[in-house]
């Protein structure tokens, strides 16, 4: 193996996904009737016609299957996606947010967000190996690890939360004015679950990494990403290693189950805190290396372009920012002279919550809400707040976080072109009727 190209192209739409190419899977031995049925399944969601029969397939029952609703069609995503649970944007798949208000603090798999870059393998854990290889071993050779190695390791269950780094994007369009790039996400780029795993630190010394590392590059097992005629490679992405031995882990379930396809089976990268791209799916070796790597998703996407950053760009975005979000929908229709119980979530990547506000009249007036929540590192809080809408017509409903280190969701977020890391307080649409 070798280290990839330093890539220093001017920046792209990274997220004009291609429609995935459908691949023959004969590169491993047979395997058993139900993973050939996975095969099949994943054959079948790389195109959108047979994403119905896909989701079909991947029914739990007869009856289960007559009883929901048809299942929208998303090239390469393998599970369901019940139009009362996502909105399909290219070969992703956004959580509607009020979705959430029948969920816990914990998302769902059948819940959660799908962000690929092409579509989901469908891989066996007997065929699976990890491979952890560079200058960062010392001199070592590469050192492998199976499924099976990697969960007799000590394990560790963390609550985090993913996001991706362009949920909001939507909003530097229809709230702030401005174009931007890339899929527009509304708030539904987030979820948040119970992952169990081994620390990345655990891996990397029984690997031998040496103490002159400084960069850690995980790199999936999905297909190589094409954009405007380019081929990226496979997603990568890299770690300092001050992170990467710090709180990363290497999931192996999710929310007490094994990962399900969509979400990385059958070991994904945990970054908490961290943009959603740098917990790479699918993972299928890690590059240690001696000297600073970079990868497409370091040079060319997820940095900051625009009239307020350098010529060359910002630095390779790392942290998320802080959020909340209305579990109703945009323009939803509320009563007039009867109470509502608003109820919704709030999330920062600095600090725990400390407090939750809401406006009801656009601004003009703030109130907090009620955490229903501990809140926690790496985590989201719940929240409600109670409304009593007296006159009819249009109205805002507004949710400003504020964490423990003093952050607050600004009016306005700072333009990028490709929409990334919005923040600013969205204004919510209602009519009172």
């Amino acid at each position: 193996m070798s280290s990839p190209t330093k890539d220093t192209r001017a920046h792209s739409d990274e997220t004009d996904d291609p429609i995935p190419r459908i691949r023959l899977l004969s590169r491993r031995p047979a395997l058993s009737p139900a993973l050939d049925r996975r095969d099949l399944l994943k054959l079948l969601a790389a195109a959108p016609l047979a994403a119905h029969l896909a989701a079909h397939l991947a029914a739990p029952t007869p009856a289960a299957a007559a009883a929901a609703r048809p299942a929208l069609a998303a090239p390469g995503i393998v599970k369901p996606l019940p139009p009362e649970l996502f909105t399909i944007r290219g070969t992703n798949a956004e959580t509607n947010f009020t979705a959430l208000r029948s969920t816990g603090l914990h998302t769902p798999a059948d819940h959660f967000f799908v962000r690929n870059h092409t579509s989901t393998p469908v891989l066996s854990e007997s065929d699976w190996k990890l491979t952890v290889w560079g200058s960062g071993l010392g001199g070592r050779r590469p050192v492998e690890f199976s499924y099976g190695h990697l969960r007799s390791l000590p394990s560790i269950t963390r609550t985090a939360v993913v996001e991706c780094a362009g949920n909001g994007r939507n909003f530097y369009a229809t709230q702030q004015g401005e174009t931007v790039t890339g899929t527009p996400w509304t708030l539904g780029g987030i979820g948040a679950a119970r992952w169990r795993g081994v620390r990345l630190r655990d891996v990397l010394r029984h690997a031998g990494i040496s103490s002159s590392a400084v960069d850690v590059m995980p790199r999936g097992l999905d297909d190589e990403f094409i954009s405007n005629g380019v081929n990226h490679g496979r997603v990568r992405r890299p770690l300092p290693v001050g992170k990467a031995l710090d709180d990363v882990i290497l999931a192996y379930e999710m929310n007490g189950e094994p990962l399900p396809y969509d979400h990385g089976y059958p070991v994904r990268v945990i970054v908490p805190s961290w943009i959603g791209l740098a917990s790479v799916k699918w993972l299928g070796d890690i590059e240690v290396s001696e000297t600073p790597l970079s990868s497409p998703w370091t040079t060319e996407f997820y940095r900051f372009f625009g009239a307020a950053y350098p010529p060359g760009g910002s630095a390779p975005i790392t942290r998320q920012t802080i959020k909340s979000a209305l579990e109703l929908p945009l323009g939803a229709s509320l009563a007039a002279g009867v109470g509502h119980r608003l109820t919704g979530r709030a999330w920062s990547a600095k600090a725990p919550v400390s407090h939750v506000e809401i406006s009801t009249d656009g601004g003009a007036h703030w109130h907090r809400a009620r955490l229903c929540d501990t809140p926690r590192r790496d985590g989201w809080v719940r929240w409600t707040a109670h409304w009593h809408p007296r006159r009819t017509g249009p109205a805002e409903l507004l949710a400003r976080t504020t964490d423990r280190a003093g952050n607050t969701q600004p009016e306005r977020t700072v333009h990028n072109t490709q929409g990334y890391l919005f923040d600013a307080v969205v204004r919510h649409p209602v009519m009172v009727v």
